[in-house]
């Protein structure tokens, strides 16, 4: 037993000790910085200009977005203005054509009104015309049908010729 203890021991000492640093952390150490060191010499510079463009991109294209959207909301006022005054203006044009659409059927009304005195004067004016017409033409009738009336009532022929 004594020839294993002996050996264990020697196998133990043999085991390096892990808080003594040896010649591979120290490589592993070195080849570590100078990979960083070039990484930090070479890498990052292009990386970091390519985030400042890609920065500097989205800033400029988020002041045009700004712009356009002032200029959106400057021609959607325009817009709105415009479409105001057109509603002004076919007010406008709306009553003015009703003012004188008005104006012409009154004055078409006026027309009619003269055109019906005018006949009504000329149908009276016929009328009377007619009237004294039918009075001579029947004159002449009612007279001898008077007579001829006379005659049967009072069983004598009259004549207007006769005095008594």
């Amino acid at each position: 037993m004594l020839a294993t203890s002996a050996l264990f021991l020697a196998q133990e000492s043999e085991k390096p000790n892990f808080l003594v640093p040896n010649a591979t952390i120290i490589v592993e150490s070195l080849i570590f910085a100078i990979v960083l060191f070039v990484m930090w010499r070479y890498v990052v510079p292009p990386v970091r200009n390519a985030l400042r463009e890609r920065t500097e991109m989205v800033q400029r294209a988020s002041d045009e977005s700004k712009k356009a959207d002032e200029r959106f909301a400057a021609a959607e006022a325009r817009h709105r203005e415009a479409l105001a005054e057109a509603r002004a203006e076919a007010g406008k044009i709306r009553d003015t054509a009703r003012a004188e659409g008005q104006k012409v059927l009154d004055d078409l009304r006026g027309q009619a009104n003269a055109e019906v005195a005018r006949v009504r004067t000329e149908g009276d004016q016929q009328l009377a015309a007619q009237r004294d017409q039918v009075v001579n033409d029947l004159e002449p009738q009612v007279a001898e049908l008077s007579r001829a009336l006379a005659s049967r009532i009072v069983g004598e022929n009259v004549t207007a010729g006769r005095k008594r």
